[in-house]
C-alpha cells in the first residue's frame, strides 16, 4: 500500500492511517509508516518481551515484530490470512506492528485532534496521544514510540548522554520548548537543567508557544525572553512545522534558531523542515546532541 506524503510544508496537516486491532479503530501518522504489508512469517526470539512475535527480513533488512493486540492487553488470535503488517520508521528504528485489518488514509488537521484528558492518558501509562472522529467512530492515535520504549526502554530518550558533558556553568539563556508530551518535556527539561540551561520553558503544543512568542513581540522583550526554540513535529493543535513556518515569516520572530526534536526525523520530513527554515533537526533519543546544538546556535548569535 502507498503512503507517500503530498502534504505542503507547515499547513498544520497530517495524513492518519486508519487501522483496527480486536475490533478497536487506532491510527498512526502516515509519516511514520515505510511500508503496509500482508502478515508475514515470522522467526520467534528466544527470551524477548512477550509482546515481540518475532523478526522477519524482507529485502535483506532485519525487522521486529511487535504484536500489538498484546501490547494493548487486547483480546486477539492470529489469523495469518488475512492480518496485515505496519512497517515503520521513527527514531532510527525499522518496526512492524501486526494488526488486524487496515481502512485507509484519513487527511486531518492537528486543530482537530482531540488531546486525551487525564482520565484516560497519564503522563507515564497512556499510550493515546489524540482522538478524532470520522463518521460515526472514534479513531485513537497511539504513541508508538512510547510502545517501543515500553518495550525497549534503551529505545528512548538517552538520557544517561548528558553524564559525558561533566559539570557545566550555569547558562540562563531562555529556551522556549514546545512538546506534546509531559513525560519527555519533563524529561528534557532536567536534561538540559543538568547541563546548565535552567531559564527552559515547556509549552504542550504548537499554539500555546505561538501565543505564547506573540505575547513576548507584542511586549517587545522577545529577545529577553527567548534565544533558542525546540519543537516537537507531531502536536494537537498547531504541529511543529507550523509553527517553524510561522516563525520565519515574521519580521521579529525570524531570527530566533529553531531546533526539530522529534522521533520524525526521516530523509522526507528533514526536507520538509529545511524548507522551513529549520536551523537543526535531531531525532529524540540524541539528547546530547541537542545540548551540543543548542550550545553552538546561542553562541552563534551572540
Amino acid at each position: 500500500m502507498e503512503t507517500s506524503i503530498l502534504l505542503e510544508n507547515g499547513t498544520n496537516e497530517l495524513e492518519v492511517l486508519e487501522f483496527t486491532v480486536a475490533g478497536n479503530h487506532y491510527g498512526i501518522n502516515v509519516a511514520k509508516i515505510r511500508e503496509i504489508t500482508t502478515y508475514q512469517d515470522v522467526t520467534p526470539v528466544p527470551n524477548s518481551h512477550p509482546s515481540i512475535e518475532g523478526i522477519f527480513m524482507p529485502r535483506d533488512a532485519m525487522i521486529t515484530v511487535v504484536n500489538l493486540a498484546k501490547e494493548l492487553n487486547l483480546n486477539k488470535t492470529v489469523n495469518a490470512e488475512h492480518d496485515m503488517m505496519i512497517i515503520t520508521n521513527f527514531n532510527k528504528l525499522n518496526i512492524a506492528f501486526h494488526v488486524d485489518n487496515v481502512l485507509g488514509i484519513h487527511r486531518v488537521s492537528w486543530a482537530d485532534i482531540i488531546k486525551p484528558d487525564n482520565t484516560i492518558n497519564t503522563s507515564d501509562m497512556g499510550v493515546a496521544t489524540g482522538i478524532i472522529k470520522i463518521e460515526d467512530r472514534l479513531i485513537i492515535i497511539l504513541d508508538f514510540e512510547k510502545i517501543v520504549a515500553d518495550i525497549s526502554p534503551e529505545t528512548g530518550l538517552k538520557v544517561s548522554d548528558i553524564d559525558s558533558f561533566g559539570k557545566r556553568d550555569r547558562n540562563e539563556s531562555p529556551i522556549l520548548m514546545a512538546e506534546d508530551s509531559a513525560l519527555l518535556s519533563k524529561l528534557i527539561t532536567d536534561s538540559l537543567h543538568k547541563a546548565g540551561y535552567v531559564n527552559v520553558e515547556s509549552y504542550s503544543n504548537g499554539q500555546e508557544a505561538w501565543d505564547k512568542l506573540n505575547e513576548y513581540k507584542n511586549k517587545n522583550i522577545i529577545k529577553q525572553k527567548v534565544k533558542c526554540i525546540i519543537t516537537d513535529i507531531e502536536m494537537p493543535l498547531m504541529d511543529g512545522h507550523r509553527l517553524i513556518k510561522l516563525c520565519k515569516e515574521d519580521d521579529v520572530l525570524c531570527d530566533i534558531p529553531i531546533v526539530i526534536f522529534s522521533s520524525l526525523v526521516n530523509d522526507e520530513m528533514r526536507k520538509k523542515g529545511e524548507a522551513l527554515g529549520a536551523d537543526a533537526q535531531l531525532s529524540k533519543p540524541e539528547i546530547g546532541s541537542l545540548v551540543s546544538t543548542i550550545d553552538t546556535l546561542i553562541a552563534n548569535k551572540e
